[in-house]
């Protein structure tokens, strides 16, 4: 038995494909009535569409490709449901891989999603990327990009952020208005554009507080654990007391709470900890972690919607745009 098509549909309501297929895709200029009488039809007689039919047409995919460093970190499986909830919504489907952080793996990655002919991508970089080709291939094939978070500066395409150096400068100044004096801070690869806006916003915070800078109580390392851990741990061996630790992120910041705690030292009695993200193990651990809550899912989801945009109104935007998005500093105990 063969799948009813649009052209059935219309023949059964008397109007045109070319209508059926705009009020299935809820265009804007079919009325509501029609939308629902089509709709209702489309139910009735179990139509589907094709997906095969509708990739030959449009000589691509309904198909979005994600690309983030890792799935298992909180921040990013959480964008993942905002950008799968609006896809969903919207018709398509996702493919997300992952790039461990990888330069190497981010472009076979990018490759392969774009031999699949993928509608577009959303790309949050690897903490390695130092280079661009890739993405720029996409855009000399008008392949729609967005990125999240991490983001490629010198590629001109949609940016979906947070103010970085403004939520390091108050998690900071957070600290300071504390009566914490010793502040170090232990950031990321330094090429990394998210690791720079925040590193620039604690040497704001300390500057204008008129404490002096130390350059050595900036430790430089990777985004996971065990690095908050090594940094910790480096930062004891210099005689750090009575001080407290802006973090790049939340799991840098664990490393170092666990380092703290194997060290006998007390939270915050001894040492103020502030992380970055908001991940779901910060409220559960003693005492709980101040940190910056940022809105993952929120961003997942506004730049699914952008690229949505992009890929059914392609020559609709003219330039670029970069999104700016709220953060909000969540004090908890270890502050």
């Amino acid at each position: 038995m063969r799948n009813n098509t649009i052209t059935d549909i219309a023949r059964k309501l008397g109007i045109s494909t070319s209508t059926v297929s705009r009020a299935l895709n809820n265009h804007p200029d079919i009325s509501d009535e029609t939308k629902i009488k089509v709709r209702v039809i489309a139910q009735q007689m179990n139509y589907s569409p094709n997906p095969i039919a509708r990739s030959l047409k449009k000589n691509t995919t309904c198909t979005i490709g994600i690309i983030v460093p890792e799935i298992m970190h909180d921040f990013f499986s959480s964008a993942i449901s905002g950008i799968e909830e609006v896809a969903y919504k919207s018709g398509f489907t996702i493919i997300v891989s992952q790039s461990n952080e990888s330069f190497e793996r981010e472009v076979i990655n990018t490759t392969a999603l774009m031999n699949h002919r993928v509608a577009g991508l959303i790309v949050s970089i690897s903490q390695q990327t130092r280079s661009g080709e890739h993405f720029q291939l996409l855009i000399d094939r008008n392949i729609p990009l967005v990125f999240f978070d991490r983001v490629y500066g010198k590629i001109h395409a949609n940016k979906v952020v947070i103010d970085d150096e403004k939520s390091a400068y108050i998690a900071v100044k957070h600290l300071i208005d504390r009566g914490y004096k010793n502040i170090a801070h232990f950031t990321g690869p330094e090429e990394l554009d998210i690791c720079k806006k925040r590193l620039l916003g604690y040497k704001t915070a300390i500057g204008s507080s008129g404490i002096k800078l130390d350059e050595k109580l900036i430790i430089y390392g990777g985004l996971h654990e065990t690095d908050g851990y090594k940094s910790m741990e480096i930062l004891l061996n210099k005689n750090f007391v009575n001080g407290a630790v802006f973090c790049i992120n939340d799991p840098v910041a664990i490393g170092a709470f666990q380092k703290i705690k194997e060290a006998g030292f007390r939270i915050p009695q001894d040492f103020g900890l502030v992380g970055f993200s908001n991940n779901k193990i910060t409220s559960l651990i003693d005492p709980p972690l101040t940190t910056v809550d940022q809105p993952s899912f929120e961003m997942g989801k506004k730049a699914a919607e952008i690229l949505i945009d992009l890929i059914e109104n392609p020559g609709r935007q003219s330039e670029p745009e970069t999104v700016v998005l709220n953060t909000n500093l969540i004090i908890r105990g270890s502050t």
